[in-house]
């Protein structure tokens, strides 16, 4: 005669079958499972205390943002006024293409306020990886790349260039009227040409 096995009670922490302690409910940021101490948490994955440690950046959990609300990084730039490159830059954290200070740190501001973001949390995460020094120091150790000018900066500046034709300009404009006037004087030039009486004058 088979006699019934007794049931296993419950063990306090232990999940029923199927369900792995710690594993990620859906539609959940946090829990406290049946039995567990109220210290043990369980974190919805995506959540800035699972970006943090998971072990993302905040690049990665500002493209995970951006791609949970469906947005390309076309329509981001468009809206923030950075370029795409830039973008793609801070999202895949190659700080190497980015300026470091103020500037990098007003870009993770604007583009976590456009996608509704947790700002200070992605500053202060921003300082505890890589921070001011840290990220100044990729860059200029970053050969053969230049960092990447920031916003409206973005355009290139012609001034410079702009300039030196004008200067050319000038000189050639000087070097042909000094070879007039000795042309003039030489007789070298016909009187037809010579449409102005003080032109004519100078003929020697």
């Amino acid at each position: 005669m088979n006699l019934p096995l007794p049931k296993e009670e419950a063990q306090p922490g232990v999940s029923s079958p199927g369900v792995p302690v710690g594993s990620v409910l859906p539609g959940r940021t946090a829990e406290r499972l049946d039995g567990a101490e109220p210290s043990e948490v369980v974190v919805l994955a995506g959540s800035p205390l699972a970006s943090q440690e998971g072990g993302q950046g905040v690049g990665s959990t500002l493209q995970g943002i951006r791609e949970a609300k469906r947005i390309s990084r076309n329509e981001a730039s468009a809206r923030v006024k950075y370029s795409v490159r830039q973008i793609e830059a801070l999202e895949t954290e190659q700080w190497g293409r980015l300026p470091g200070g103020a500037a990098l740190r007003g870009f993770v501001k604007n583009y976590s306020r456009y996608l509704g973001a947790d700002v200070d949390a992605l500053l202060i995460m921003l300082d505890d990886q890589a921070g001011t020094e840290g990220i100044r120091a990729a860059t200029t150790s970053t050969a053969g790349v230049q960092a990447a000018p920031m916003g409206p900066a973005e355009m290139p500046l012609h001034g410079e260039a702009v300039r030196r034709p004008w200067g050319w300009l000038v000189i050639i404009l000087v070097l042909l009227f000094v070879a007039g006037f000795y042309a003039v004087e030489r007789g070298w030039v016909p009187d037809s040409w010579l449409v102005f009486d003080w032109l004519k004058s100078l003929k020697s």
